[in-house]
């Protein structure tokens, strides 16, 4: 009775590295079969990733096929034994589970039948000795980039932005390099944050060089952070910033993790900025790059945070406690106020202003002008007309999907390259140099998916917001037309989203007025109807209309302007 067997082939489908393709392995297979007088039960075949057996569906589906005794075969027949399993564990796992079912492997082209005692034993060893000196030559792949590294050269990957890669060499990028000196001069000599230098950037006509496949040239906070921490503006050279680290519970499946420490060392290269200013930048991204974890007064938010403005450098005022205890030290009551973080002005003097202004006082003057406002009958249609207008996000769209269609290409090219890294043979006497190389373009491709992993979130998280900016007319109006019944309901959490939905922002006077005045200025975020047209704020240093003396007492304030 003749032998059953089924075949199995596998490879690369960009690019066939020992010449071999599907066709060609099935060809060599079926040869073999008719002159071992064996009958070809079923075909498998995968053309997909081969670093692990997920990655291979025609091949699991073989292994439940032989597990449910389908065709009742004696033999899997492949062409080597790479195709069969990229490292020892799986293939002896594989082998172990066919032979359960009285199954043998056979691989053509190396000469080797499981069924024989020195064929298992000749897999055992063919597959453990891949599998060490694949580990081995990446091993000696990262030793060669920490050592370069360490002696201050480039280590490999895309050169930072700021620099050019030639020969190997970072040299500064004239017009990139001006953005980042840009960046930290901002970010050190002034109050601005991340997201305000980059705010600046952008809104000062900067545009960021598309890079490595990128598609946006506006600044982002992430990019500026981006900057700030990388030590190679300095002049140094960081070695495993990220690192590629193994699944836990997974097999053969690994992901970049972002390092908390690593290594850094005198680069070759030419500093853009000092290190002097680099340790500045570092010593403000610690003391603003957290936030605290809140443990009292959790119902409360401070509802004017962000778009109350300091009367003396501009900056954004914030939310602040003063905690009051009893004297056995446990927990009173809280008095909740706006100030000024005395952060450092444009000139680089740090702001003096040092009023704490009790939030209550100055959220029930905000409150109260809203009332004003809504109570104007012409304000019904005005709103109706102006919140709904609809904000267009298609640029933005178009944006995003064509960086996730860079995202699946590189993705293709990485598990691609792992195909090709996989069919190697190992008794190629360029193997090392061949896996070498590969390995570098692997790096290389690894980096370039993180990259555009980043540019695709901040494009999301941009649609994001505009998309939370867009309000509904008629719910808003709705909330507005009855806002002095609802406001007292709201929470402090609603009262803050509603408020920054509609004010962008408040300008106050340095001490309370004469007349009891506190408010100078309101921008809202869409024209509104005040004294008979529309407008998108209201300055009480220039309004002198009845209507405003009308609205100013309602606020409790009878001032004149």
């Amino acid at each position: 009775m003749k032998k059953r067997c089924y075949i199995y082939t596998r490879v690369s489908t960009e690019m066939q590295v020992d010449g071999y393709s599907l066709d060609a392995q099935k060809e060599k297979l079926t040869k073999y079969a008719e002159y071992q007088e064996m009958v070809i039960m079923g075909e498998y075949s995968d053309a997909g990733s081969g670093k692990n057996l997920s990655g291979r569906p025609d091949f699991l589906r073989m292994l439940t096929d032989i597990e449910q005794g389908k065709d009742k075969v004696d033999f899997v027949l492949v062409f080597k034994l790479s195709r069969f399993g990229r490292n020892a564990a799986d293939v002896l796992s594989s082998l172990q589970l066919m032979q359960d079912y009285g199954v043998n492997l056979v691989c053509t082209e190396d000469g080797i039948d499981s069924s024989k005692d020195s064929g298992k034993l000749m897999i055992s060893v063919l597959s453990a000795v891949a599998e060490i000196e694949r580990e081995n030559i990446l091993v000696q792949t990262m030793a060669g980039r920490r050592e370069k590294a360490r002696v201050g050269e480039w280590n490999g990957g895309f050169a930072p932005y700021g620099y050019d890669l030639i020969d190997g060499k970072l040299t500064i990028a004239e017009e990139e390099a001006k953005v980042i000196e840009i960046i930290y001069k901002q970010f050190t000599t002034t109050n601005m944050g991340i997201n305000a230098v980059a705010s600046y950037l952008n809104n000062n006509g900067y545009k960021k060089k598309k890079r490595q496949n990128g598609t946006l040239d506006a600044f982002s906070a992430s990019f500026v952070k981006s900057i700030l921490d990388n030590p190679v503006y300095m002049g140094k050279i960081a070695y495993g910033r990220r690192k590629n680290e193994k699944i836990q519970g997974e097999r053969n499946r690994f992901h970049i993790v972002k390092q908390s420490e690593y290594p850094v060392y005198d680069g070759v290269h030419k500093a853009i900025v000092s290190e002097e200013i680099w340790n500045t930048a570092q010593a403000k991204r610690k003391q603003t790059g957290f936030k605290y974890e809140k443990k009292y007064s959790l119902d409360h938010a401070n509802i004017l945070s962000g778009i109350l403005k300091c009367p003396s450098c501009g900056a954004a005022m914030y939310g602040n406690v003063n905690r009051k205890k009893k004297e056995d030290g446990t927990y009173y009551r809280d008095y909740f106020y706006y100030a000024c973080k005395h952060r450092m002005r444009i000139n680089g003097h740090q702001c003096d202003y040092k009023k704490q202004w009790g939030q209550a006082k100055i959220d029930d003057a905000v409150a109260e002008v809203i009332m004003g406002l809504v109570k104007n009958p012409k304000f019904e249609q005005a709103i109706r007309d102006k919140i709904n207008s609809k904000i267009d996000t298609q640029e933005l769209e178009l944006e995003l999907e064509s960086l996730r269609k860079s995202h699946r290409q590189a993705e293709m090219a990485k598990s691609k390259l792992e195909q090709q890294i996989d069919t190697l043979d190992i008794t190629d006497s360029l193997y090392d140099r061949k896996y070498e190389d590969m390995q570098n373009r692997l790096y290389q491709l690894y980096e370039r998916i993180d990259s555009i992993e980043i540019e695709i979130e901040e494009i999301k998280t941009r649609i994001q917001n505009i998309n939370l900016d867009k309000l509904n007319a008629d719910s808003i109006y709705n909330i507005l037309r009855v806002f002095d019944q609802l406001y007292d309901k709201f929470t402090d959490f609603e009262r803050q989203e509603f408020i920054k939905s509609f004010v962008e922002k408040i300008e106050i006077y340095p001490e309370t007025q004469e007349d009891g005045r506190i408010l100078k200025n309101i921008k809202f975020r869409f024209p509104v109807f005040f004294n008979g047209s529309e407008v998108n704020e209201i300055s009480w240093d220039s309004e002198s209309t009845v209507e405003c003396v009308i609205l100013m007492q309602r606020c409790g304030i009878e001032g004149k302007s």
